[in-house]
């Protein structure tokens, strides 16, 4: 059953990213984007890689996939803008893919795969355990990082927010006043 449901995400993420690279209509490509990226976590989540699967959907549905939208829509006249590259045919395209895919076929025919016997833990357990035992001080040190780049950024916005008060209270041109 986890075969079916893998091969027909597989399906589903190849055929909707086919629309995001074939659509002439921007619009319809985000959305065919929003299928791929749903695709993925669904293959994730049938490789019980839950962890893997929340992210994408966090990182690439819920941010990535939003910034373009919100880019698209806030972009005016883009319907008038037509780009067109005639020198890249299906006459090159169609023998190009076709051995691609012959050249993936036959290693993915004759590599030895190794399987991996499934641990009793969820990954996300793992992951925690991981942290929180053998990686816990690069994890700190990361965290520490992060939170330095976080101070700095709050101490530069209120500097050029309170800089851009004095500027409008004294009525300066913001040239040379400092």
């Amino acid at each position: 059953m986890h075969e079916v449901a893998f091969f027909a995400l597989a399906a589903l993420t190849v055929a909707s990213a086919g629309a995001v690279a074939l659509s002439k209509n921007i619009i319809h490509s985000t959305v065919a984007l929003l299928g791929t990226f749903t695709g993925v976590a669904g293959m994730y989540v049938t490789l019980s890689a839950d962890f893997l699967a929340a992210v994408q959907i966090l990182v690439y549905v819920g941010g990535t996939l939003t910034l373009i939208l919100f880019a698209v829509m806030l972009t005016s006249k883009i319907d008038e803008i037509r780009i067109s590259n005639a020198s890249v045919g299906l006459v090159g395209a169609v023998p190009l893919v076709l051995v691609v895919l012959a050249a993936l076929g036959k290693v993915a025919g004759t590599t030895e795969w190794a399987s991996r016997a499934h641990s009793q833990m969820p990954a996300t357990a793992r992951l925690g355990h991981a942290f929180l035992g053998e990686y816990l001080l690069p994890f700190e040190l990361a965290s520490i990082v992060m939170l330095a780049a976080l101070i700095g950024a709050v101490v530069l916005a209120r500097r050029a927010v309170r800089r851009k008060g004095e500027i409008e209270t004294t009525g300066g041109s913001g040239v040379g006043d400092a």
